[in-house]
């Protein structure tokens, strides 16, 4: 079986389907591109065929490209992979052009009408190919996405969808699906002028179309043609690329190479030719694919992702797929806990103290829905029966026949020993017990249960809708059923899943805290907090320390501080943090949920900038460090703690390191995570950086012992670990 086959009816219409063998979506492969291409010069050779539609033998049309395919073409070019990406490029282009231009002559006389028939969803090159089709019919599949998501894997779209959707719509009216991404259902595509037109039936339609004769010559190809908005040189479309220019540089910080580059290509493609502006297209796709930047991101997120999504650290046990969950605690985090497993359509039992305070965490399920009604993305039916599967109550035994339950109480091991015990006591012997702590550790909960080996933790992080990144914890007698049960239960809510050993912090927090502790201690130096937060974001941080801390609340800082130094004692690091995070506690500036922080609120909570008080309390030195003096020790202090946790066993994978890293607290997306980071810098230079740091601001930058052997071996972390982790391999 091959991934493209055809089939010309009677009426003379050659129908080509996308039905790529063994998988649930359609995916672009060098190999399907030559079929596809050798079908097409078939059906134009053909005088029996009057047309073509090309449609899909699954409920979607395709996923996009192969993003594999890259890879191993880069790999086997040897010492010309720029070349070779850009010959792949080029040929796929070649293979669209002869789509669009269907056997024409120059004159644009003859031709054959060729039409793509989406059943449902068309993402990527899945988009593209229908986008060098005349018409675009697409099914009226509310569920369906159109759209180009490159960019959030760190390429842009570059089998012409850039040029082509440009000159489509105008430099504008695309920007939102190139530059950020933007998917839409159908009726939004056509509206948006994506796809020609949303039907019941889109084979039907398209084989009526291209019996009707239709004209087919696109607008570029037509004497006379003007981009839609103005071209660069154009008054309107000069303010357009002038205020795209400073969009791009303002949301991107210029650290994402993708999106300048495609901001590039339509630039310059629009001031040439159709033709040529597809060659300039190829150029910077073939530019951004060279870069380490958007190796690392393609592999983070999307190989790597998609590996562990798909169970590639599961152990070999039998399926575990999550039936009736119990969720103890409905404060915010157990509240988003039941709302994920409701929507993936488990049976949910939501226990509280109270049953009025287990109805309040059910309501955040029925708010969450109607805010979804209001924007058109849910039902009155579909949030009923969501509801249903939800049972709020006070009682312990409604917790019978759970095979999964999830502990989300208060932080406290006295509390949490009590509800396991109470829990045991209701539900069957196989039953997994979970707990969502995010600093207590699992081997010391586990001795509240005769059944260690049952019982695992599964860390959220808020809000649990929102994030897509879950930390399975194995305590030192978890099993391998139990971490099967968390991974299948994770997939059912569609989350991503990460799996880590028991330590202090886990994986995570434990690397975040430095960061947070990073940018405190240089308050206290009187490094100005602006230049702080600033270099943070610079250098591709979501968010800057100080804000973080604000978000996440300072009174939970001065928890973990003071339950930290309890369990460290003289071995602990932040006395200097802890000065100054126990005095804005004492001065009540707790964070967002006070209006005041390290940032000034107003009356709504919307910040204000740096709280001046802070200045007052920590004078400003007179001489600053440099830029990539304070962001070398922010990102330094988050890495060593990767690379420490690897060292200690904590990662069995770098790959969750990375793909748990950029998920779970945005560590710069753009490097591909803290691995990815550190292989970008080479293992030598990290030492020698981590040798400078350390004698300047102390040894919470001391090298690592296996990044020292590294440096000395001239060894990355992907060469050495690439798809599995032996930290003692040689």
């Amino acid at each position: 079986m091959t991934d493209f086959t055809m089939k010309t009816d009677a009426d003379g219409v050659a129908v080509i389907t996308w039905d790529v063998p063994g998988k649930s979506m359609n995916v672009m492969s060098r190999e399907s591109m030559l079929v596809l291409n050798d079908l097409i010069d078939a059906a134009l050779a053909d005088d029996a065929v009057k047309g073509i539609v090309i449609t899909s033998g699954k409920k979607d049309f395709a996923g996009g490209m192969d993003l594999n395919t890259l890879a191993t073409i880069r790999a086997e070019a040897g010492d010309e992979p720029a070349k070779a990406l850009f010959d792949f490029t080029m040929a796929g282009h070649h293979m669209l052009r002869k789509i669009e231009r269907a056997g024409m002559d120059d004159k644009n006389k003859g031709g054959k009408p060729i039409a793509a028939a989406l059943p449902g969803t068309a993402l990527g090159i899945g988009l593209e190919l229908p986008l060098a089709c005349h018409r675009i019919f697409a099914a009226d599949n509310p569920k369906a996405k159109i759209g180009l998501p490159e960019i959030m894997v760190g390429i842009f779209p570059g089998a012409g969808g850039t040029t082509r959707l440009v000159r489509k719509m105008g430099a504008m009216a695309a920007s939102p699906l190139l530059l950020e991404g933007k998917l839409n259902d159908p009726k939004k595509a056509k509206a948006a002028g994506v796809v020609d037109e949303v039907v019941d039936d889109p084979v039907a339609a398209a084989k009526d179309w291209v019996l009707s004769e239709p004209k087919i010559v696109k607008p570029w190809d037509e004497k006379g043609y003007k981009m839609p908005g103005g071209a660069p040189y154009h008054p309107a479309g000069f303010m357009t690329f002038v205020g795209a220019s400073a969009m791009v540089n303002g949301k991107t910080k210029g650290v994402y190479p993708a999106a300048k580059a495609l901001l590039s290509a339509v630039y310059e493609g629009a001031l040439v030719p159709f033709d040529t502006a597809l060659k300039i297209e190829a150029r910077w796709f073939t530019h951004v694919l060279m870069n380490p930047s958007s190796a690392n991101m393609i592999r983070s997120l999307f190989i790597n992702k998609e590996a562990l999504e798909k169970g590639a650290n599961r152990p070999d046990v039998p399926d575990q797929k999550v039936k009736k969950v119990g969720v103890l605690g409905a404060g915010m985090m157990g509240a988003g806990i039941t709302l994920v497993s409701a929507m993936a359509g488990m049976e949910v039992v939501l226990l509280d103290q109270s049953a009025e305070a287990a109805e309040k965490g059910k309501a955040y399920t029925a708010d969450y829905m109607d805010k979804g009604i209001a924007r058109k993305k849910a039902t009155e039916e579909k949030k009923a029966a969501t509801l249903a599967l939800i049972t709020a109550t006070d009682d312990y035994a409604a917790l019978e026949g759970c095979d999964l339950i999830i502990e989300a109480v208060f932080e406290d091991m006295g509390v949490k020993a009590e509800v396991t015990k109470k829990v045991l006591e209701v539900v069957g012997d196989d039953c997994i017990f979970a707990s969502n702590t995010s600093t207590l550790p699992i081997t010391e909960l586990a001795k509240a249960s005769d059944t260690p080996e049952q019982f695992i933790g599964i860390h959220f992080f808020s809000p649990v809708e929102k994030m897509m990144l879950v930390e399975i914890i194995k305590g030192r007698e978890t099993g391998d059923r139990a971490v099967a049960k968390a991974l299948d239960y994770v997939r059912q809510i569609r989350k991503t899943p990460i799996v880590v050993n028991d330590e202090r912090f886990f994986y995570a927090n434990r690397c975040i805290i430095p960061y947070i502790n990073e940018g405190i201690r240089m308050v206290k130096e009187g490094v100005a907090p602006a230049l702080i937060e600033n270099a943070a974001k610079l250098v591709g941080m979501p968010l800057g320390p100080l804000q973080l801390t604000d978000e996440t609340s300072i009174d939970l800082g001065v928890k973990i501080a003071k339950a930290t130094k309890a369990a460290m004692g003289d071995a602990y690091p932040n006395e200097e943090v802890d000065e100054v995070l126990f005095w804005m506690a004492d001065e009540g500036r707790l964070g967002r949920k006070s209006n005041a922080g390290f940032y000034a609120y107003d009356e709504k909570g919307k910040r204000q900038g740096l709280w001046e008080g802070l200045g007052e309390k920590y004078a400003q030195a007179s001489e600053q460090p440099d830029l990539t003096e304070v962001q070398h020790r922010l990102l330094f202090a988050q890495v060593l703690e990767a690379v420490r946790a690897l060292e200690e066993g904590v990662l069995e994978d770098i790959r969750e390191g990375d793909v748990g890293a950029i998920l779970g607290w945005g560590f710069a997306p753009w490097s591909g995570g803290p691995f990815g980071w550190l292989d970008m810098l080479g293992a030598a230079y990290a030492a020698e950086r981590c040798d400078q740091l350390a004698e300047t601001h102390g040894e919470r930058f001391a090298c690592p012992a296996l990044l020292r052997e590294m440096a000395e071996k001239g060894q990355s972390f992907y060469g050495r670990f690439g798809t599995g982790t032996d930290s003692k391999a040689a």
